[in-house]
């Protein structure tokens, strides 16, 4: 969210400072790993669509200035059980704005895509326009066009505190004190350090990544589509994954989600245990993908910010309206973070945006 709002803030003539403790893009938050699942039809809720969609209009625009690739339009698979609410929310959001799609039985879904051991239980719904996105790459292209657009960053400098002052705000880092008339917060995990009063909100887990070894079928895997999957009743019953995009040694992608531990952003970023590369091989990946290697390739561990409903977090605080909280975006941002930059842009120059964003209210 950060990189987006420096370059579309600079991009709109404002006079922008950008802070970040570490050099990005790294790997300290939530915007690395390679690749990211973009969809038009958002099954957390139809009010996310319209900031998608404009993302993917953003998105293309960046790639013509950049001449990176970004965005890969490889299509998209739903899978849930029949009665699933994110499968039923992912159907009504696609209805409710004209979304091309296609609505699979489990058997047509094995047919079609032979990867996935897909019972006659699963439904499955199929959007050609998803696909994912590199946010690595983003997020660079974001710093670099900002910083020729005369946006201050400073990398390397960590924020402790900032107060009310003089009409605006004072900033104070490991480095020095700066003043703002506008404020806007894109911490990520780090949000409950610069919004106490509302620390209780968010919680921070720890996510894994991991890239499986092909034992056959490396050309149905290359090919396949993005995909989210929850296969059981518990919430924890739950994968996604990408097509292979790093050749036949590289593996692909594959995650799960788990809610158990709350952790500090500070905390050391383990990889995986061997325990968890072994539960996430049976439990996860040999039911529904045959074809892979037990033991990954790698694994990659990210921050996931989450509030108790796993909405969104934009908007002021009480006595606080030229301050904007960006956060948190509870595992499910990137794909909607070049329109929310947008959105940072038009905010802090007309005090709103063309995009509603009430719905991710602190109220909620």
């Amino acid at each position: 969210m950060g990189s987006a709002a420096v370059y579309h803030l600079s991009k709109a003539g404002a006079s922008v400072i950008g802070f970040d403790q570490h050099h990005p893009p790294h790997a300290y938050g939530s915007t690395h790993g390679e690749t990211r699942i973009t969809r038009l039809a958002i099954g957390e809720g139809a009010q996310y669509v319209p900031l998608v969609s404009r993302s993917h209009q953003l998105w293309r625009e960046l790639e013509q200035q950049t001449g990176k690739q970004i965005f890969s339009q490889c299509g998209g698979l739903i899978m849930a059980n029949q009665g699933n609410p994110f499968l039923a929310q992912t159907k009504a959001s696609a209805l409710e704005y004209s979304i091309p799609h296609q609505e699979l039985s489990g058997s047509q879904i094995s047919d079609k895509f032979t990867v996935f051991a897909a019972g006659p239980e699963v439904q499955g719904i199929y959007e050609p326009s998803a696909g994912f996105l590199r946010p690595e790459v983003a997020v660079e292209s974001h710093l670099k066009l900002a910083s020729k657009q005369a946006a201050d960053l400073r990398f390397g400098e960590r924020v402790k505190s900032w107060s009310a002052s003089g009409g605006g705000y004072q900033i104070n880092t490991d480095k020095g004190s700066y003043f703002c008339k506008k404020l806007v917060i894109c911490a990520g995990p780090w949000v409950r350090d610069f919004f106490p009063e509302g620390r209780e909100l968010f919680k921070v887990y720890r996510q894994l990544l991991y890239w499986f070894a092909f034992e056959r079928n490396y050309q149905q895997f290359k090919q396949m589509p993005v995909f989210i999957w929850e296969f059981g009743a518990s919430p924890d019953d739950f994968i996604y994954g990408f097509p292979a995009i790093n050749g036949k040694q590289g593996g692909i992608k594959i995650a799960t989600e788990i809610y158990d531990h709350p952790m500090s952003p500070d905390d050391f970023q383990r990889k995986a245990t061997s325990e968890e590369k072994r539960k996430m091989f049976e439990q996860y990946i040999k039911p529904n993908l045959p074809g892979l290697m037990p033991a990954p390739l790698r694994t990659v561990s990210c921050w996931y910010t989450n509030t108790s409903d796993n909405h969104f977090i934009i908007d002021s605080p009480e006595n606080h309206q030229q301050l904007l909280l960006v956060s948190a975006c509870s595992g499910h941002g990137f794909k909607h973070s070049a329109a929310i930059g947008e959105a940072v842009a038009q905010w802090a120059d007309k005090g709103s945006s063309e995009i509603d964003l009430s719905a991710f209210g602190l109220q909620h």
